[in-house]
């Protein structure tokens, strides 16, 4: 008997000396600001009791994976593994964890962790820890060693369940990737401005993240108008339900837009004149900033332009807390609000490719990456 119990110790000794063992992950990294995507074997660390493991499906290329990968945004720490607008499935679950079970799908966007313990994260506002949030990758993980994170252009990941995301059964894999940034950076500024039923809005830059602007404040029942610099996205705009698209580098199609919108929507990713967008707006309306350019090419704007705006007001958003995320995710499917995307390959000349296209404005509208092809 003894030496059945003294089994049983043993075995169980074991597998929970397993559990802690770091997971064996590989990816495709920069290994420098001008470097070509290569693969790179790495560990994600052990699965905690609070911590579930992911096996990666899809992750999306956001065009702040560029700006961070090629130290746009300043320097970081190489080789980096890009990709916050991850998908996939989970296969392991540490033993607290009550919110996944094997076999879920589970989503991470741009943060895996904070202090949880601020007057923001107890607000659910993560994104604004003052203590400083953990990106998902490129980032410090102090929680964990001070290990580098790393993100989803990978086959699997470690996350604490209270930063995952729960993805509904029913959602379209394939496109419920870029949700977890694009839709809650777009989703969460236009529920905050309380958009509604017959407001005049505004989407400034049709890209990944205009076009998912667009459909969320269509949904709500707003007149949209959208703008952009190129004529070739004014068909989709207006197929998305906005009622007006202004190509701004035709001046005839500026004129008479002064005083008109209650809240714009600024997406744009390149050097642009914020005055001329302040102007368009109601007094008492709101031009809200989510586009962040490369540094050298950041726009800007005077105190005497903001004074004489008078009562027009220019904000920020970042991204959005867990819980609006999972709001934001849960609304989307049930009202299939999602990307258009191209589904590529987990291969460094695609990666490259796809890279390049989105600086060119070649992509409609977000690429997502198949990591099950990754070799």
């Amino acid at each position: 008997m003894k030496k059945i119990v003294t089994l049983i110790i043993v075995c169980i000794s074991a597998f929970a000396a397993a559990q802690q063992k770091p997971i064996p992950a590989k990816g495709l990294a920069m290994t420098g600001k001008e470097v070509k995507f290569g693969p790179l074997k790495f560990n994600r660390h052990a699965v905690g009791d609070n911590d579930v493991l992911i096996e990666i499906m899809y992750a999306g290329i956001c065009h702040s994976d560029i700006h961070t990968a090629k130290g746009e945004w300043g320097d970081i720490q190489y080789p980096i593994v890009p990709g916050h607008e991850i998908a996939g499935k989970v296969t392991q679950v540490g033993k607290n964890v009550t919110k996944f079970k094997v076999g879920d799908y589970a989503g991470v966007g741009c943060m895996v962790n904070s202090c949880g313990k601020c007057e923001y994260c107890k607000q659910g506002l993560e994104q604004y820890c003052l203590e400083g949030n953990i990106g998902t990758y490129a980032s410090v993980d102090k929680y964990h060693n001070n290990e580098v994170t790393q993100g989803g252009y990978s086959d699997k990941l470690v996350i604490t369940e209270n930063f995952a995301i729960k993805i509904p059964p029913t959602a379209d894999m394939k496109k419920v990737a870029p949700l977890l940034c694009a839709g809650v950076t777009t989703y969460s500024p236009i529920k905050h401005k309380e958009v509604k039923a017959g407001d005049v809005v505004a989407v400034a830059g049709f890209g990944g993240l205009g076009h998912m602007a667009v459909q969320y404040a269509v949904k709500l029942g707003a007149k949209v108008t959208v703008f952009d610099i190129t004529e070739d996205k004014r068909a989709d705009a207006l197929k998305m339900g906005a009622v007006k698209f202004v190509n701004v580098t035709n001046p005839e199609e500026l004129k008479g837009l002064d005083n008109t919108y209650k809240v714009i929507i600024s997406t744009i990713p390149a050097k642009y004149d914020l005055n001329m967008y302040l102007k368009m707006l109601k007094l008492d309306g709101d031009l809200v900033i989510l586009g962040f350019p490369a540094q050298e090419n950041l726009p800007s704007i005077n105190s005497g332009q903001i004074l004489f705006g008078g009562t027009r007001k220019i904000s920020g958003s970042l991204i959005g807390g867990i819980a609006e995320t999972q709001e934001m995710l849960d609304y989307s499917v049930a009202n299939n609000i999602y990307p258009e995307v191209e589904v590529i390959k987990a291969e460094p000349k695609v990666i490259d490719q796809a890279y390049q296209n989105v600086i060119d404005a070649k992509v409609r509208y977000r690429y997502v990456i198949d990591m099950k092809t990754l070799k």
